[in-house]
């Protein structure tokens, strides 16, 4: 699968695609949603978009609304740490919005690539 990770901390981006590439996807960084967006527009071939929800520029939520009304099929899996109201409330809102799957950081590997599976 060519998934693309967005993210604005460098560590989870890593780890992410470090997993992801051992699985034999490609995988395509970055580093917030309007970055995210940009590349999506470029890469027409983009199979799953993993978001965080709180990132400076633009929000988790408001990329998978622009996600969802670019390319209604792709997939997307919304990761959160939290901020002022926990991850529970930003991932139920993801959800909401049209996520395929949600992921409360920090995660393992097997988490994430689980999540993967569930939404093929």
């Amino acid at each position: 699968m060519n998934i693309l990770v967005i993210d604005d901390d460098a560590a989870v981006r890593k780890f992410i695609a470090t997993t992801l590439k051992r699985e034999n996807h490609t995988i395509i960084e970055a580093e917030n949603g309007t970055e995210g967006i940009q590349i999506l527009q470029q890469e027409r071939d983009i199979d799953v978009v993993i978001t965080d929800l709180i990132m400076p520029d633009k929000e988790g939520i408001e990329t998978i609304m622009e996600v969802r009304k670019m390319n209604p099929s792709i997939k997307i899996v919304a990761i959160s740490g939290g901020g002022k109201v926990g991850p529970e409330n930003y991932l139920v809102l993801a959800d909401a919005l049209g996520a395929n799957a949600t992921l409360k950081k920090p995660f393992s590997g097997q988490e994430l690539l689980m999540s993967l599976k569930l939404i093929e």
